[in-house]
């Protein structure tokens, strides 16, 4: 669906987003749907197809194990939100209805260490309300038996709310009510950001096209490219682009139940998709940042390593044939790969949505919720996301976010 305008309708808009994918259009609908609010919107998006958006590349996953309670809490109303997002958009009849297939997602520890940390970890999730459940090698065994746990000390899976769901069809609707609020999506791209004498506010952004568009707030919403909207206004952030591998392919012998999205020690990782069809996911031991066009397989990961670790790990996976492959890139925070979200200290209109590090498909209700509440009440109302802040990357203080793939 091309639903971006060539030319903007007005000069200046209360709120300007920067970037439609997943975040910019949550944002954009969330603000459409404040009673409190009745602005002008502008979302800009340099590429309407979003071919090689991260939105576009998703897994389209979603679980609650992390080791962060706030980090549970924003995974669990994204499980709302999809479940009943036909009430969510207001009873919407077109609004298809929505599960999520929770086959769960499996860690698994193969060391005293690793198995400490699945065993904390439960303890925050259980106490924010998840199901998480610890299992020895033997009840992995029992559960799935298609598994080789010789080296396996503990697993920890969730089966409630966690695994696949329908991340197209929201962020389709998350721009289609937006429009039909009088939300302007523009197929264009921010050049530069003029900000005003004391340099305390975004004052305009000019676009590619020449245009020189006036705001009032605007929004960072530019997925991996973000520090190149920050550095528009001289701000840098710990974001850039680093590439994952995806690639589905189907077993000549099928597993006999539902793969959870299993998280070998190796980092690899690998899920059900569907019809004897599998989908796997992994990255190189040199992980550097890429170029923003650099979206080239590297065949040799896949023979090397991932699918030598599958086969390893699913004795079953030895005979199997890839269908489809790509690469994709991650808004990676180098600082503690998660969010940051709110306002910039000093140029106070300036707001944040980034550095999601590969969460941001099942963050993107909470997220785009919370910063709509901040531009229009100037504070969260729901979940307090004040953790996410600029502020603790101005002062080099991540959050420990041990539950990372």
């Amino acid at each position: 669906m091309n639903d971006h305008l060539q030319t903007s309708v007005h000069k200046h808009y209360d709120v300007v987003i920067v970037g439609g994918g997943i975040m910019g259009a949550s944002t954009a609908w969330f603000l459409s749907k404040d009673a409190d609010f009745d602005g002008r919107v502008l979302v800009v998006e340099r590429d309407p197809t979003y071919e090689t958006a991260s939105t576009t590349h998703t897994n389209s996953c979603i679980r609650q194990q992390f080791s962060s309670a706030l980090n549970v809490k924003i995974s669990q109303f994204a499980a709302d939100f999809v479940k009943n997002l036909r009430q969510y958009m207001g009873d919407d009849a077109r609004v298809p209805p929505l599960s999520i297939q929770s086959f769960g997602y499996l860690y698994l520890a193969d060391t005293p260490g690793f198995a400490d940390v699945l065993r904390e970890n439960q303890k925050v999730q259980l106490a924010a309300g998840a199901a998480t459940k610890l299992l020895t090698a033997d009840e992995i065994l029992r559960d799935y038996p298609f598994y080789n746990v010789d080296d396996i000390l503990l697993g920890s899976i969730n089966l409630v709310d966690e695994g696949y769901w329908d991340g197209s069809t929201v962020f389709s609707w998350f721009r289609r009510q937006s429009r039909e609020a009088g939300i302007e999506y523009l197929h264009n791209e921010v050049m530069a950001i003029a900000r005003n004498a004391a340099g305390t506010q975004v004052q305009s952004v000019t676009l590619k096209s020449g245009e020189v568009i006036s705001c009032d707030k605007l929004v960072n919403a530019s997925g991996p490219r973000a520090v190149r909207t920050s550095q528009m206004l001289g701000i840098d952030i710990p974001v850039e682009p680093r590439k994952r591998y995806t690639w589905v392919f189907k077993a000549d012998k099928p597993l006999d139940r539902d793969l959870p999205l299993t998280i070998d020690p190796s980092g690899v990782h690998v899920r059900e998709h569907g019809g004897g069809t599998y989908m796997a996911g992994g990255h190189a031991d040199y992980d550097p940042a890429v170029d923003y066009t650099d979206f080239t397989m590297d065949h040799s990961l896949w023979e090397d390593h991932i699918w030598p670790v599958l086969a390893t790990r699913i004795p079953q996976f030895e005979a199997i044939k890839v269908q489809n492959e790509w690469a994709g890139h991650y808004a990676y925070n180098r600082l503690d790969q998660n969010a940051i979200i709110g306002p910039h200290p000093e140029v106070s209109n300036f707001y944040f949505l980034n550095g999601f590090s590969g969460h941001g498909l099942q963050q993107s209700p909470a997220m785009g919720r919370g910063l709509a509440e901040l531009l229009v009440h100037g504070a969260y109302r729901t979940l307090d996301l004040t953790p996410f802040s600029f502020e603790r990357i101005a002062a080099n203080r991540p959050i420990l976010e041990k539950a990372i793939i």
